[in-house]
């Protein structure tokens, strides 16, 4: 699946709305470590299609960020049923991304 550029017209539908459980991947055009992140992201969100995966620019979505106490990028935070449950923050392997929501997906 493609990854869903959220800004707060969207998050709502996207997020707080969705059926099944939506990585939130929270970053900014100039941080250099969700830079890195971002061919992970892309390569999660091509790979599973058992949640799905969207990213918030802090920049253009700043009260997003605050609503979920976003502090440091890159977040990503996994939302199940409307609600975060499990909050990764930092550059990470995909491999430990994926093994850290393993338990929330299940």
């Amino acid at each position: 699946m493609a990854v869903t550029e959220l800004d707060t017209s969207n998050f709502d539908q996207f997020v707080l709305q969705a059926e099944k459980p939506v990585l939130v991947d929270f970053w900014a055009v100039w941080c250099g470590p969700c830079r890195t992140m971002g061919p992970i992201i892309e390569d999660i969100a091509a790979e599973r299609d058992d949640f799905a995966v969207c990213k918030c620019n802090v920049d253009i979505a700043g009260p997003i960020a605050q609503r979920y106490g976003i502090a440091s990028i890159p977040t990503l935070m996994l939302f199940k049923g409307g609600k975060p449950v499990h909050s990764i923050i930092g550059a990470q392997p995909k491999a430990n991304i994926l093994a850290e929501l393993a338990p929330h997906l299940a």
